[in-house]
């Protein structure tokens, strides 16, 4: 099988590559940056450069594609907010999303699935009410992101395609997203909750975030949304609390809301809003989390 992955060479893109390659499946990663590329992926795993907006230069390789997944789009976290770096966010992922479009429609032979990523910001901050899959999006910035990132790839379905959106949580790795982050901090003593603590963290282990797309790519029944977060979710200041326990360090200094939001400046909804999110479909699927808890997801990260 082949599989095209846009953004592919990220965190979950590479991980994707890595096991799909292991499985004897040929891999295409498309990347704007492709020098940024480990360098220890597997040799059936082919590297191409494009430009995150159009289907030339690999456009042809759809033809004998079964699977295209979409993770394209730029780091959110990579600085602050400004009026520039939010229209970057957004066009990132429109433009490659219409650009897998474009690809599928000129294939004669057209892939049997796109795998369209987005993320639980789609239901905004949700301090109480938990979100399953039917729960209506919100009208925050990241939410309207979301949004359009589904929406821009949303016409493979009128070719025939089945389509896949992976709405994920907060992904636990050591390698990158915000883990790193958190762990200095505590290692030196000065780690605790962010703000009042009370916001909800869904996440999910890198491990399971793979498994769980190989599993909705293995499952031809499948379409439409899938949130992709462990069953267990936890507000910041348990899952703080839990991360101390795990490397035998107190989390007790809260760093300040208004400290936060100086600091980083509307970016700061990331840390500071949260929400409850329920992976009921892929429970509903007989998907079995390899890490339902956040202790034992961060003793296999960490110990």
């Amino acid at each position: 099988m082949r599989t095209i992955i846009t953004g592919g060479t990220g965190l979950i893109g590479s991980h994707l590559a890595r096991s799909l390659a292991a499985d004897g499946n040929e891999v295409v990663l498309l990347s704007r940056q492709p020098e940024k590329n480990s360098g220890d992926l597997s040799q059936r795993v082919l590297i191409e450069k494009w430009d995150g907006r159009t289907a030339e230069g690999w456009g042809g390789l759809v033809e004998d594609a079964e699977v295209i997944i979409n993770l394209a789009g730029e780091n959110l976290a990579a600085g602050r907010w400004t009026d520039q770096r939010k229209k970057s966010i957004l066009e990132s992922r429109v433009n490659a999303g219409h650009a897998v479009v474009q690809a599928v429609k000129q294939a004669a032979q057209k892939p049997r699935l796109v795998v369209q990523s987005s993320a639980i910001g789609y239901y905004g901050n949700r301090p109480e009410d938990p979100a399953l899959e039917e729960t209506p999006p919100a009208g925050d910035f990241l939410a309207r992101v979301c949004q359009a990132w589904e929406e821009s790839s949303q016409e493979v379905e009128s070719l025939g395609v089945r389509r896949v959106i992976v709405r994920t949580g907060v992904i636990l790795s050591t390698e990158g997203g915000p883990l790193p982050r958190m762990l200095l901090p505590m290692r030196l003593f000065v780690g605790g909750p962010l703000g009042d603590g009370r916001q909800w963290l869904s996440w999910i282990h890198l491990a399971d975030e793979i498994e769980a797309i190989r599993f909705l790519i293995d499952h031809p029944s499948t379409s439409g949304s899938f949130n992709l977060n462990a069953p267990n979710p936890l507000r910041n200041r348990e899952f703080m609390s839990t991360l101390g326990k795990v490397i035998n360090r107190p989390s007790l200094i809260p760093a300040p809301a208004f400290a936060i939001r100086l600091l980083f400046g509307e970016m700061a909804t990331i840390v500071l809003d949260g929400q409850k999110v329920i992976p009921s479909r892929l429970q509903q699927l007989g998907y079995s989390f390899k890490f339902k808890d956040a202790e034992s997801a961060l003793r296999d990260l960490l110990i």
